[in-house]
């Protein structure tokens, strides 16, 4: 069973800036409008998930809770945007364990990662809400 005292641990904070390069060749992939060249190209509130990734541990989560790759499934994601972010914007991610809860007879174990998504002078940009499923081995 997952040690639920890790629920409220916080990762350190991570800083990412957006590239053009990456963001058109997300927006061509996923069938989205990426904007035109008379316009700073926004930034799709999915793709916020996408430079989380980009931070210095992505498994820093995973290892901390000891979680074998092979068992984790993906649940849920979701967000609150507050502010359009841009192509060159500097971005602060803080994420930390909100929530940690099983089903089935723990069968099942939940991990509920919210990340807080700001500019550097502290404006929120997005609030983003990812939940991990994890599969326990059979007794």
């Amino acid at each position: 069973m997952i040690d639920t005292r890790h629920i409220g641990t916080e990762m350190p904070p991570f800083t990412v800036t957006v590239e053009a390069g990456r963001l058109r060749f997300f927006c061509k992939t996923t069938g989205q409008a990426c904007g035109n060249t008379d316009a700073p190209l926004a930034v799709p509130p999915t793709y916020l998930f996408c430079l989380e990734m980009d931070g210095p541990n992505p498994a820093a989560i995973r290892e901390l809770l000891g979680l074998d790759y092979r068992r984790i499934l993906h649940g849920e994601q979701g967000f609150s945007y507050h502010r359009m972010a841009h192509v060159g914007d500097t971005l602060h991610f803080r994420q930390r364990i909100a929530d940690i809860y099983s089903k089935k007879g723990g069968e099942l174990e939940f991990i509920v990662r919210h990340t807080a998504v700001s500019t550097p002078q502290g404006e929120a940009v997005a609030d983003l809400r990812c939940v991990t499923v994890y599969r326990n081995p059979a007794p």
